[in-house]
């Protein structure tokens, strides 16, 4: 089974061998007798790169969960020895990144030297198909996802603030009326805002917007704004980040005052506990305490 999801993954026969540590000829033979055991066509070997049938994928799919369950009971036995963590995969959105993972690989490094992080830093539709999938462990994304194969673990919640240039018409405002932003003169990082908050008149608007930068870093939407005049939306945890010059340029927005929700993200069938408060503890001493979901100060983490 785990040769048959290389072979899927990879899409190619010597890497997937080489992936799972066997030689290509065993992998091969092994395939094609699970291929003859089951009397059906996993994969069309005439194409290039070798790609699986239909009823393969349906069967690959099967294979996947199967795995993934299997790893939960291995995992459930170590947490429940003490034994440890491991590797950890991580995935991250572009927007959460900067603010969280220096620190955290600075925290695991100094308290969990046992741990092994491999993280991958994605949009929300690619980390959120790795998880159903079990590529990866855990991610960490602003919510909600509205996947029910996936569990959600708030962790922090942050305001979303107003990156203006001094062009801009709107600069001089003490305060700015989240309902009444100007439409034509705003900069969008769309995944990262829009999907589940409609506050934002952009959003269900897309006349007159300068340009949605689909994916990429708040970093880059700030350079942007400086270059061309208008403004953009950043969350609070980038204005530290900020040259002095440049926090002058942020404004609170209200009425209503626009958050994001943070959290960790696994699969309904995750059962590192211990890995989650590990993380959550990382998390936690990165983030001002006013931050952080006032349930995570209090207990633990229990799935």
């Amino acid at each position: 089974m785990e040769y048959v999801v290389a072979v899927d993954k990879y899409r190619h026969l010597a890497k997937a061998a080489e992936s799972c540590g066997v030689s290509q000829s065993t992998l091969s033979s092994l395939v094609q007798k699970l291929e003859f055991e089951l009397d059906v066509t996993i994969f069309d070997r005439s194409k290039y790169p070798v790609r699986p049938t239909p009823v393969g994928e349906e069967i690959i799919n099967r294979l996947r969960k199967v795995l993934f369950s299997t790893a939960q009971v291995k995992e459930l036995v170590a947490t429940r020895k003490g034994e440890a963590v491991g590797t950890v995969s991580l995935g991250i959105i572009s927007t959460v990144a900067p603010y969280i993972l220096p620190k955290m690989l600075k925290y695991l490094s100094a308290n969990h030297p046992d741990i092994r992080l491999h993280v991958e830093e994605a949009r929300v539709a690619a980390i959120i198909s790795q998880l159903e999938r079990g590529d990866l462990d855990v991610a960490l994304l602003a919510t909600p996802v509205n996947n029910s194969e996936l569990l959600e673990i708030p962790i922090y919640k942050e305001r979303l603030m107003a990156y203006v240039s001094p062009e801009a018409d709107i600069h001089d405002e003490s305060e700015l009326q989240t309902g009444m932003l100007p439409v034509n003169d705003v900069w969008v990082l769309r995944e990262g805002y829009c999907p589940a908050r409609g506050a934002f008149p952009f959003c269900n608007n897309n006349s007159g917007q300068r340009a949605i930068y689909e994916a990429g870093s708040v970093e880059t939407l700030i350079k942007i704004v400086d270059e061309n005049g208008g403004y953009a939306i950043i969350p609070e945890l980038h204005v530290p980040l900020l040259r002095k010059c440049q926090q002058a340029n942020v404004h609170n927005l209200v009425n209503p005052e626009p958050t994001r929700e943070i959290a960790l993200v696994i699969h309904r069938n995750f059962v590192r506990e211990r890995l989650l408060n590990i993380l959550a503890d990382a998390i936690k001493s990165i983030i001002p305490a006013t931050m952080l979901i006032p349930r995570l100060n209090r207990f633990p983490i229990v799935l």
